[in-house]
């Protein structure tokens, strides 16, 4: 049976969900007896390390399908535009093959949430897989790249590239040496100084800290995403908590986790809602933590 199969007989539990009031407290302000423009919404989720294998510390990797199920039956509910997975969306495997099937386990329930979907890679995604298996498993083309969606550019960013170029995969790198390349910044800057728009970065590894969960050439990548001025956000994974700083005005929110903890309690994905003045509402679900950030 599938989330699709299992969510339509559950689809009245959600009906009376509180997120309909926390992205109206968003929408910008109007004319008397105008409609408000509805915000944007993304879903989100981040670090599910899907694995068909024991639980190991507090990582429960069978039960992320479950928790992945509930998340379905959120965004069901609240329709986002797209849905995005930060990263580490399968836990390494002692072959390629076993692998692979985690990927397609894990992505034929995915796939099935929204057509428009985004992957950012995670240091997991590619430490058995080469990226383009990865790619090709859930039919994306590119690891970095840019799209644009309701007034907003949003930037996908890949830092699985070890300090000396090379990119991850079978087993040939260390998860603390994330990086990214000389090419993709080159490749960033002439895309946020081509965008006028507003912009909001998915990355997997830290942009924000220095410490062994950030990317190392981290403080070069911010100085290109300020150099814009356009840059609102932000949105990572990879350290499995709720985080929040700010940056020469740029919000770094990272996500909980999905694999850590056993139980319907212990997940964490999240619906943002963006608005035309530029507002962001982050309504995290289970253990995901809740903000709002004006323009």
């Amino acid at each position: 049976m599938t989330i699709h199969d299992r969510r339509l007989g559950r689809r009245a539990v959600l009906q009376n969900g509180t997120l309909f009031l926390a992205t109206a407290a968003v929408m910008p302000a109007v004319a008397l007896g105008a409609k408000p423009a509805d915000p944007l919404k993304i879903g989100v989720i981040t670090d599910l390390h899907y694995a068909d294998k024991p639980a190991a510390g507090t990582r429960y990797y069978r039960e992320t399908l479950s928790k992945l199920e509930a998340a379905a039956l959120q965004f069901e509910q609240d329709e986002p535009r797209f849905v995005v997975e930060l990263g580490d969306l399968i836990d390494a495997a002692d072959s390629v093959q076993t692998e692979q099937r985690y990927l397609s386990t894990i992505d034929r329930e995915f796939s099935q949430i929204c057509k428009d979907r985004h992957y950012v890679l995670g240091n997991h995604c590619v430490e058995t897989l080469k990226k383009d298996e990865f790619l090709g498993g859930v039919g994306q083309e590119k690891s970095y790249y840019s799209f644009d969606r309701g007034g907003y550019h949003f930037i996908v960013l890949d830092s699985c590239f070890r300090s000396d170029g090379e990119p991850y995969g079978r087993h040939n790198s260390v998860w603390t040496d994330a990086n990214v390349p000389p090419a993709e910044l080159e490749w960033l800057a002439a895309d946020l100084k081509a965008c006028s728009d507003p912009v909001i970065v998915f990355a997997h590894q830290r942009l924000d800290v220095s410490n062994s969960h950030g990317v190392r050439n981290g403080a070069e990548v911010r100085r290109v995403l300020e150099a814009s001025g356009n840059v609102l956000a932000v949105f990572q994974g990879h350290s499995h908590r709720n985080d929040v700083t700010e940056i020469a005005g740029i919000h770094y929110c990272t996500l909980v986790a999905m694999v850590e903890g056993s139980g319907a309690d212990n997940n964490g994905y999240s619906v943002i809602s963006l608005d035309s003045s530029g507002a962001i509402a982050v309504d995290g679900f289970c253990k995901q933590a809740d903000y709002r950030w004006k323009s």
